[in-house]
């Protein structure tokens, strides 16, 4: 692994704001016979716990470059460059589980790792749940979903495009006095997972991202928000200046906030706050926390959580989907389902150990979802907002404050105040709260305003209410 990192401010009085975010010469991609190399290794390492007598045995190997720049008033922070190098090497004596991971690819690393893998497996406890996923499970169709746009920027340009999108956003309006700087990221990902059924399965990733924070205001009555791009490609970013702009309008809208009276109100989470909500769903019907029984949800599958329009699908098939795969960390064939339809909970979220657990099959679900997306049943964002009519837009949510046994919810939050279904007036120093089950079945409209930088792709959701403690 290597990781240079410079630090310190050097001045950059000029950067390209014309020039087009794509506009950069392509390089060599050799990521194919990277990928070669990384299978051929998993081949061998599998071959090795063979010999020393393992039952079954996994093997993920990994290969992540990355450049990530900061910039902050005008001047550079941060240059990161990244390279990192990953083998995870898992065996089973029988059930009896032991894994050992290393970044050394010297021969003496390899076999030492695997010797420890076997070590640890020849004195653990008997596990019924543990093996290797059912080999008819494994993904035959390995595809890819378009997943993988190099973007060859270098250092100087990744600046130039930070430095761009703060100024735009610092030269947006007057109260803009101050910023938290802006960064550009670039990265890319590749992996395969092999294991002794046979299954090899490769994969490439890359992720991009632009990002803008600004402080408007002075004093007690500073103020500071942002906004940023994520893509997997170069060109599915916003632009510098757009990305500034938008950073400097969020900014100022929060100046001069007020409280509000402690009640019960409608809330409406805007689009980016949403997915936390889906996010504790996911949680909660996730196999970790129900074979421990530490959710909420607890044998909640076939059971009505929301109200009958609703529906959440997994799409692990999409065409750039941030969390597109044919297959999950277990090797097992990945499928397009339904988590919620009509409201009524499908089924859980499961790789093959819990599965095994709980006494189900698995979901394909080992490592998480592959996106998911939530069915609107309003229009854009200002329709919701109407429909509304009065109540509390939350924009910005704090603090930790789920239980995820007792579904509590109490979140300090910020945002704006709405009446007759326009925004009024910012306020802060807020609490909402409620019962996650509570809240679920209380959704009236989810927006078509889907903001689509998360692999949770969900608009805008109204909660009828909920209670809000201001003054």
């Amino acid at each position: 692994m290597s990781n240079h990192r410079f630090g310190g401010r050097s001045p950059r009085n000029e950067c390209r704001k014309d020039k087009p975010l794509n506009e950069i010469a392509p390089a060599h991609d050799d990521s194919q016979a990277r990928l070669d190399r990384l299978a051929e290794l998993s081949q061998q390492l599998l071959a090795r716990c063979r010999a020393r007598g393992a039952s079954q045995a996994e093997v993920s190997c990994s290969e992540e470059t990355g450049l990530n720049v900061s910039v902050r008033m005008g001047e550079v922070e941060t240059v990161e460059s990244t390279r990192d190098r990953g083998i995870a090497v898992t065996v089973y004596f029988g059930q009896r589980k032991g894994s050992a991971s290393t970044a050394d690819l010297r021969e003496e690393s390899l076999d030492a790792t695997v010797e420890q893998a076997c070590a640890i497996a020849r004195h653990t406890e008997h596990d019924d749940a543990a093996g290797l996923a059912d080999a008819a499970l494994m993904a035959s169709d390995l595809r890819e979903f378009d997943g993988w746009h190099p973007w060859p920027i270098d250092a100087d340009r990744a600046i130039d495009l930070a430095l761009a999108a703060e100024a735009a956003g610092r030269e947006r309006d007057p109260r803009i006095e101050n910023s938290d700087g802006a960064s550009v990221g670039s990265g890319e990902s590749l992996g395969v997972y092999a294991n002794s059924h046979g299954f090899v399965g490769r994969e490439r990733s890359t992720q991009h991202s632009l990002g803008c924070a600004l402080i408007a205001g002075r004093g007690d009555d500073m103020q500071r928000d942002g906004w940023y791009t994520i893509g997997l490609a170069g060109d599915d970013l916003e632009s510098p200046a757009s990305v500034g702009r938008k950073a400097a309008e969020r900014t100022v809208a929060r100046l001069q906030p007020r409280s509000v009276a402690t009640g019960e109100y409608p809330v409406l989470f805007a689009a980016e706050m949403a997915r936390s909500l889906v996010g504790h769903l996911i949680g909660a019907v996730s196999g970790g926390a129900l074979y421990r029984r530490a959710s909420f949800l607890v044998d909640a599958a076939g059971t009505q959580l929301f109200p009958d329009w609703f529906g959440i699908d997994e799409l692990p098939f999409l065409r750039r989907g941030l969390r597109s795969s044919a297959f999950d960390a277990d090797g097992v064939a990945t499928r397009e389902s339904a988590l919620v339809d009509g409201g009524v909970l499908q089924r859980y979220v499961l790789g093959t150990y819990s599965a095994r657990k709980l006494g189900l099959p698995t979901t394909g679900n080992a490592g998480g979802v592959h996106n998911l997306q939530v069915r609107a049943n309003a229009g854009a964002f200002d329709e919701v907002l109407a429909g509304m009519g009065r109540g509390l837009l939350v924009t910005e949510l704090m603090g930790q404050g789920v239980n995820a046994i007792t579904g509590d919810y109490s979140r300090g939050a910020g945002g704006f105040w709405v009446e007759d279904g326009a925004i009024q007036y910012p306020v802060d120093n807020i609490t909402v709260a409620g019962n996650l089950k509570s809240m679920f079945r209380a959704i009236e409209a989810v927006g078509a305003d889907v903001d689509p930088r998360s692999h949770v792709r969900t608009g805008s959701i109204l909660v009828g209410r909920m209670t809000v403690a201001g003054e």
